[in-house]
């Protein structure tokens, strides 16, 4: 495998655990919208970077997350649950971004960043092992 998609897939990792950190600082003072929206790239950036491993990116969010749901939760590479924790906060980012009256709660916020950080940590545990992998060929 090219040594030049490897480092963008590691870039794009780098981006998303950046999103986490962001999300974070951004919850701890009480920017509720602004932790939503960067919970969800964290995700996007996720599937941004095992994506990039196949040459694969889409112009649209919609594509890469179901490019992502076909090719690697239905075919059991990463667990089910991830596809909720897609749809949810690509649902809530949306609402956070667009609709001027909508609330979210803290606990909500909380629940995201949560659920960004398992997503985000199961596609760090597949790249390592592909990194591996292709490091070893």
């Amino acid at each position: 495998m090219d040594r030049e998609l490897i480092d963008l897939s590691k870039y794009r990792l780098e981006q998303a655990e950046r999103c986490i950190r962001s999300a974070r600082l951004l919850g701890d003072d009480d920017d509720f919208k602004g932790a939503a929206n960067r919970s969800y790239y964290a995700i996007f950036h996720g599937m941004r970077s095992v994506l990039a491993l196949e040459r694969k990116d889409f112009a649209r969010h919609s594509g890469v997350s179901a490019y992502f749901r076909k090719t690697y939760i239905k075919t059991g590479v990463f667990p089910v649950e991830m596809s909720d924790y897609i749809r949810e906060a690509f649902d809530i980012r949306e609402e956070s971004d667009y609709d001027d009256f909508y609330a979210i709660s803290r606990e909500e916020v909380i629940e995201q960043i949560e659920n960004a950080e398992k997503f985000l940590n199961t596609v760090k545990d597949y790249l390592q092992g592909v990194y591996e992998e292709l490091s070893s060929e």
